[in-house]
């Protein structure tokens, strides 16, 4: 039976190979040395005042501006009956031992699989010796920043923005990765085997990068920055004419509504967003946001079952409304399609490689194929890009266990969706 996509009615710390919880420290003892960033909205007149008086990091228009205070400041902002302030947590994430990253890469032998299993599941080919595909699509990675020197990526670096250091709100031409995650996940998406040809490949080498550093080296960053983001590759998209697909691995379990609107923003301008579903399963209702997000595809974690060439949803991948089930409709919190996630080897900030398990891995499979297929057929919309990746998903290689509805099912979605 064909697959149809109906769309139904209706920050953050980054889904690498751990569980991730918000750590705001609302209510505790503060001192005039910490600061706050917030989002201030009121009339035109007063929010003026406020802009005057604490500088502008980002201006939303209708939902108001950020700025950043100290706890003194932030009590004056709160005492203005004028004015509606709303403190924006920084969320980080917590290592979890089985999932994080191995510290340092291989830096010295090279990879130790030219074209890593996830490459070979999404190609259906356990015997490909290099990738190929994406030319002319932009693949926006909105993470820590990228190494753009790595040799399997400096070619297919095109932009680096970033949106994470505090005096400021953006740096254009700078996307330093102090974390590595940031470059696993570009690595996945668009790696080209270097130029010696002896490097790692990813699903679509010929795309190219726009690297937008919106988490620090520390995995941590605000709503706002990724929402100004967000809407950055949106307007750039448009004014250029590019076919842009946003890949996020990151999440948390709080909707924001910046980033929300952010979201919806880029959608209807063009834009194909792609998000990690979170690593808080195996129990149900657990999918995280941006990827729970209606307009976002959200990408569960498949790892391989060696024994008969078959794969299962990851025990930490998160899992969406198992009421939904088998309706073939995408609502609010709901798993849309799944790639491999657990145990992927890809580039690393040292110049190097290493395996980490994660959404966030699974999340760059499904970027990369979605520019392969669009760099094919670029009359496509975003809108008929998305469903053709929910054609291609298929189920029945996906063994059973936390849900049966064939086709879309609450853990893996429609499936996973392949190069052939």
């Amino acid at each position: 039976m064909k697959k149809r996509r109906v769309i139904g009615s209706a920050l953050l710390s980054f889904v690498m190979g751990i569980s991730m919880f918000a750590t705001a420290a609302f209510g505790q003892q503060t001192s005039n040395q910490e600061t706050y960033r917030v989002l201030i909205h009121g009339p035109t007149s007063e929010k003026a005042k406020a802009k005057a008086s604490f500088g502008v990091r980002w201006d939303f228009d209708s939902k108001g501006f950020t700025t950043t205070v100290n706890a003194q400041q932030y009590q004056a902002l709160l005492n203005n009956k004028n004015l509606t302030v709303e403190r924006l947590p920084e969320l980080q994430f917590i290592t979890t031992a089985n999932l994080a990253a191995k510290p340092g890469g291989t830096t010295s032998s090279g990879p130790s699989d030219q074209t890593p299993w996830g490459i070979q599941a999404i190609y259906n080919d356990s015997t490909i010796a290099s990738t190929s595909g994406g030319s002319g699509i932009k693949v926006a990675v909105l993470d820590t920043g990228v190494n753009a020197n790595h040799p399997d990526l400096t070619s297919n670096v095109e932009q680096c923005k970033d949106f994470s250091q505090t005096k400021v709100s953006l740096v254009e031409g700078s996307c330093s990765d102090g974390n590595g995650h940031g470059t696993h996940v570009s690595g996945t998406v668009l790696a080209n085997g270097g130029i010696s040809g002896k490097g790692i490949y990813g699903v679509a080498p010929q795309a190219k990068l726009w690297s937008y550093k919106v988490l620090n080296n520390r995995g941590s960053g605000y709503s706002d920055d990724i929402a100004a983001a967000i809407r950055r590759v949106a307007d750039e998209a448009t004014s250029t004419g590019a076919h842009v697909i946003i890949s996020m691995s990151l999440g948390s379990s709080t909707k924001d509504s910046l980033i929300s609107s952010a979201v919806d923003y880029a959608y209807g301008k063009g834009v194909l967003i792609i998000a990690a579903a979170g690593n808080d399963g195996p129990g149900t209702n657990t999918i995280g946001y941006p990827g729970a997000l209606v307009n976002a595809v959200a990408v569960a974690a498949l790892e391989n079952v060696q024994e008969n060439g078959s794969y299962r949803v990851a025990d930490f991948s998160s899992r969406g409304n198992p009421s939904t089930a088998g309706d073939y409709i995408i609502q609010e919190r709901d798993v849309e399609v799944s790639a491999p996630g657990r145990a992927i080897e890809s580039t690393w900030n040292d110049g190097g490689y290493n395996t980490i398990s994660g959404t966030s891995m699974a999340t760059p499979h499904v970027s990369g194929l979605a520019a392969k297929i669009w760099a094919a057929n670029t009359s496509l919309s975003n809108v008929q890009l998305r469903t053709e990746l929910q054609n291609r998903a298929k189920s029945n290689d996906i063994l059973g266990g936390t849900g049966s509805a064939a086709g879309d099912d609450y853990a893996s979605g429609f499936g996973f969706p392949r190069v052939k």
